[in-house]
């Protein structure tokens, strides 16, 4: 008999699931029925089943042989991404109620095989799926993990592969931090400098700050290019998950500077930022800056065809505008009560650029400072609850990622084995227990628009160590985004998670295991010791 398992690690929790007796087995006869847009997902499904060892062609949906059909139904759900899944002994039917609701339908199927089915190794020519009704829908539409590809750069290869997990755990936002002090990482044809200079820095400091380690001597560096970026988006889409592209204004531009210093406000030639924290370095409050931020927002437009842009507007120091004759003068021909307030303007004055190519600006939650944004931009509350309160009470949408709770580059328990992290603990069963709804949202609640992680890359150079802090935390805040607080509560997660390392097992990933930290000879480098 083929391996099987019973069904209720799914992970996140669905809304219903009830298991009922037998299995449907699949094997050299199995056939996927789709017709019209359920297709795609169809497709998608038949290679994640090659990867298994079972070679599923697609037929009609109405093809008397097909062995599990897909199809689109609005009537199955009042929520675009919610979808309905029936596996008999004969046959199985998933129906979603528009093509997001298949694309979660056809990972939850994903998760039914057996683990070692994800392997993407033939593993049988048989493997069997438990008989089971699931009903489901998410409890928020922006369920994302951030990835910072500017402190360490990512290869499109990892990209793929981290999406491809975000899909797995029903997550539904990929966004990419792609610039930064410490190199920029998206070719701009028409300021070319940008990806000769600004996308490589000389060496990196090793530990926190080099006072007392000092710098690793290795050039490190890379940018995406517009076949890059495609590439990327496509894969997304085919899971239905959206890229949100970032490009981090007026401040964390160092990386800019070095390669166009006369966009600063001295004009002194920088290199790009080896260090960590937070560079004086900003733009300048000229024409000139902003036509530079006009010029990279209409490649990033042109590029990510998602509906949100991504500007920033965290951490600007304003040291140089303060210490400027030029940017006083600027702010008081603008009529600002100070150089403090050149930050709102700056970003109001791309805010108008971005929507005017028809797309929705998102913002950390500095942007409400010194007279803030229009109350159609996205609010992501970072430092705390409190800013996503003040922005709600604004008129914003929010999207909760509270430092506290969502930085998974923080470490997961203060045990001296854990790889060098900033100085903060958040555990799995942290996040497990988190509600992203404060109490103090009222009625205005239905304005959060969900949840996001965030992978900041000071500390992680390779892919691995970003899976490793990744996951399986990942999967807890995936599960705070999806699943209804009563359902959470109902079923926890720290006893859900075994079989769910399983899968991660299966699938290569280097996650964190339960036990306690991994030594880091397995994939780590010598500078991720703990200082």
């Amino acid at each position: 008999m083929p391996e099987q398992h019973t069904a209720s690690e799914l992970l996140p929790l669905p809304l219903v699931h009830e298991r009922r007796p037998g299995s449907l087995v699949l094997g050299p006869e199995t056939t996927l029925g789709a017709d019209g847009l359920a297709q795609e997902h169809a497709w998608l499904l038949a290679d994640y089943l090659a990867g298994a060892g079972v070679r599923a062609p697609v037929l009609g949906a109405d093809a008397p042989a097909a062995t599990i059909v897909l199809r689109i139904d609005p009537a199955v759900s009042a929520n675009l991404e919610g979808y309905r899944l029936t596996v008999t002994p004969e046959h199985a039917e998933l129906v979603g109620a528009s093509g997001d609701g298949l694309a979660r339908g056809v990972q939850t199927l994903r998760q039914l095989l057996p683990p070692a089915a994800l392997r993407r190794a033939p593993v049988a020519d048989r493997v069997a799926l438990a008989c089971c009704v699931v009903e489901d829908e998410p409890r928020f539409g922006w369920r994302g993990v951030h990835l910072d590809v500017a402190r360490h750069f990512m290869p499109v290869e990892f990209v793929l592969r981290l999406i491809d997990l975000a899909a797995l755990h029903r997550l539904n936002v990929v966004h990419l931090h792609l610039t930064d002090d410490q190199g920029w990482r998206i070719d701009v044809p028409s300021w070319p400098l940008l990806a000769e200079r600004s996308s490589w820095r000389t060496e990196t400091v090793v530990g926190r700050h080099g006072r007392d380690s000092g710098f690793d001597g290795t050039p490190h560096g890379g940018f995406y290019t517009a076949d890059d970026v495609r590439e990327i988006v496509e894969f997304a889409r085919r899971r239905h998950i959206t890229i949100v592209p970032e490009v981090d204004l007026p401040g964390h531009v160092q990386s800019v500077l070095a390669a166009y210093p006369e966009l600063g406000n001295t004009g002194d030639p920088v290199d790009v930022r080896t260090t960590w924290g937070i560079s004086d370095h900003v733009l300048a409050p000229t024409d000139e800056a902003l036509g530079f931020a006009r010029d990279v927002l209409d490649v990033i437009a042109d590029l990510f065809p998602g509906p949100w842009v991504h500007v920033g507007g965290d951490e600007v120091p304003r040291n140089e505008w303060r210490a400027s004759r030029a940017a006083a003068e600027r702010a008081t021909a603008l009529g600002l009560a100070s150089v403090d307030e050149l930050q709102s303007w700056f970003l109001r004055e791309i805010h108008g650029h971005v929507t005017a190519h028809r797309r929705r600006v998102v913002g950390w939650d500095e942007v409400l400072e010194d007279g803030g944004m229009p109350s159609d931009t996205v609010i992501m509350s970072w430092r705390g609850v409190e800013p996503g309160l003040l922005a709600l009470e604004r008129g914003h949408d929010v999207v909760m990622g509270p430092k506290w709770t969502t930085y998974l580059d923080y470490a997961s328990s203060d045990d001296d084995d854990e790889p060098l992290a900033p100085r903060r603990t958040i555990t799995l069963e942290d996040i497990a227990a988190w509600e992203p709804v404060p109490p103090e949202a009222d009625g205005l609640a239905g304005r959060i628009l969900g949840v996001q992680g965030q992978l900041w890359t000071e500390y992680m150079p390779t892919p691995r160590e970003v899976e490793y802090m990744a996951f399986p935390r990942l999967a807890a805040i995936a599960e705070a985004g999806w699943t209804s607080a009563e359902r959470r509560g109902a079923v926890a997660l720290p006893e859900r998670i075994p079989h769910h390392l399983r899968r991660l097992d299966a699938m290569g990933v280097n996650y964190r295991p339960s036990d306690g930290p991994r030594p880091w000879q397995r994939g780590g480098t010598g500078r991720r010791r703990r200082a």
